[in-house]
């Protein structure tokens, strides 16, 4: 969603690292090109015009102590860095338990939001950390509403209230009150309210979402809003909070090509944090929302942390543990482990959107291999592996050309399929040891490594090893 502003930060700082010592016009230049990026991206004014104040006096403050820095571009792309993660929320907020369950969370937000996906993603999320949630189905109005929830319901295998076909039949505070008492009677300790949204903001639906939330008292009310829609999505969530109230927003549709203006907007506008997005139609495109992460992100340093943990819950816990030891021991990657990497991989989902968590995944050489990526490479290079022998395997070295001859044929590839394999696996062979020994400059988590057809990153830049001062990623990015 960020990469025009991402590259238009990465654009303007790549100017400033090549000015040396800076000055306070340097420093009026950059936040220029900022605010422009800003603009552009449609970030709510108010919220350009606070950043910018706010960069400009951090800058000043310390410009005499930023050009005794042997990096001042640095120490302001650590500035930018904080204030991004500011307006963002600062850190992440989880959702707040009720002392004696069920837990209830009331959904509200405009039609075309996401709502009723977006239940459905949220109990899953909440299933998988060992709730047994339930759906109601007060959104009695759009046509197949209530359909659509009890279909995702069952995707999911969480069981959904729906007294009512919807419609435009039926009560939907009656439906949520029932709904709070069956999920009382049979010991569900989460409800989520699916409510009805409009097209655009009216009396009406203040007024019911105001009675469901006045007839069911919930512990969270969530306001959900597609991340796509720009600023009118910052001035509709004032006008729900006015109305109705929440407590925290989650943003849907992050995957879009949009300008994002709405998630660098929203929590400043509001006061009310983010606390989920969704990233991808799937029930699994569905996460906590961080915004030291997604300020990474902006910046143009990747989201590695996100990367491991998909990573980590893909694997299950023999082979994640089996790994971790051979990575450890420093015994050598063999294709059997390569083989339990792709299947992981598969459960994670779009690899094109797994790697655009990679540091510089929105830069020019990168972008355009992803965008030529083929997905289907990881079945090819599935079908390629399971040819082969156990003895093969382990020992890519006794790979003769006959060998390469019958693995082709049995996988139905070509031998320069097989060829570029055994290559691509020796380079990953050597990430692995040099993650192993620190010398790797892409850290991923243990025993995975880029698979055949993945894009390739540029070797990073050698700093004066003698002068590296931090580890941080910030710092690193701006040396590198």
């Amino acid at each position: 969603m960020f990469e025009s502003l991402s590259a238009k930060f990465q654009g303007a700082f790549s100017s400033l690292r090549s000015k040396g010592r800076l000055k306070p016009s340097d420093i009026d230049e950059i936040t220029s090109e900022i605010r422009s990026a800003l603009l552009d991206s449609d970030v709510a004014l108010s919220v350009v015009d606070f950043f910018i104040e706010e960069l400009k006096v951090r800058t000043n403050e310390v410009l005499a102590d930023l050009n005794k820095s042997t990096n001042p571009a640095n120490a302001v792309f650590e500035i930018v860095n904080s204030l991004l993660v500011e307006i963002l929320g600062g850190s992440a907020r989880r959702i707040r338990y009720a002392k004696k369950p069920p837990t209830v969370i009331l959904l509200t937000g405009l039609q075309g939001a996401g709502k009723t996906s977006l239940a459905g993603k949220l109990a899953n999320y909440l299933k998988a950390q060992g709730n047994t949630p339930l759906l109601i189905a007060s959104d009695l109005q759009r046509p197949n509403a209530v359909t659509q929830l009890q279909v995702v319901g069952e995707s999911i295998g969480v069981p959904v209230f729906a007294p009512e076909p919807g419609n435009g039949v039926g009560d939907p505070v009656k439906v949520a009150k029932a709904g709070l008492k069956f999920a009382e009677d049979k010991l569900h300790n989460i409800v989520i309210v699916d409510t009805a949204g409009r097209l655009g903001l009216d009396a009406q639906l203040m007024e019911q979402a105001k009675q469901i939330r006045d007839a069911v008292s919930p512990d969270e009310v969530l306001y959900v809003v597609d991340a796509m829609v720009g600023q009118d999505a910052v001035r509709t969530a004032q006008a729900f909070q006015d109305g109705v109230g929440f407590d925290a927003i989650v943003l849907t549709k992050l995957d879009g090509d949009a300008r994002g203006g709405a998630a660098l907007s929203i929590t400043q506008v509001t006061g009310k944090p983010i606390m989920f997005a969704a990233t991808g139609e799937k029930v699994t495109d569905f996460d906590l929302f961080y915004p030291d992460r997604m300020a990474s992100r902006i910046l143009g340093l990747g989201d590695i942390q996100t990367l491991a943990e998909q990573a980590k819950g893909a694997f299950d816990s023999d082979t994640a543990a089996k790994l971790e030891s051979k990575f450890a021991s420093g015994e050598d990657f063999t294709l059997d482990d390569f083989l339990a990497q792709l299947e992981a991989m598969k459960k994670m989902g779009s690899m094109t959107k797994l790697l655009g968590m990679m540091p510089g995944a929105n830069s020019g050489a990168m972008k355009k291999q992803l965008e030529q990526f083929d997905e289907g490479e990881l079945v090819k290079t599935q079908s390629i592996v399971q040819s082969m022998t156990p003895l093969e395997r382990n020992d890519p070295k006794v790979l003769n050309g006959s060998r390469r001859m019958r693995i082709a044929n049995g996988s139905g590839r070509q031998v320069s399929d097989v060829n570029s394999l055994v290559e691509r696996f020796s380079q990953a062979q050597k990430v692995m040891k040099q993650m192993r020994t620190g010398k790797g400059g892409m850290q991923l988590p243990p025993g995975m490594a880029m698979p055949p057809g993945m894009p390739k990153q540029p070797a990073p830049k050698v700093v004066n090893k003698k002068k590296s001062r931090s580890g941080n990623p910030a710092k690193r990015a701006i040396e590198s």
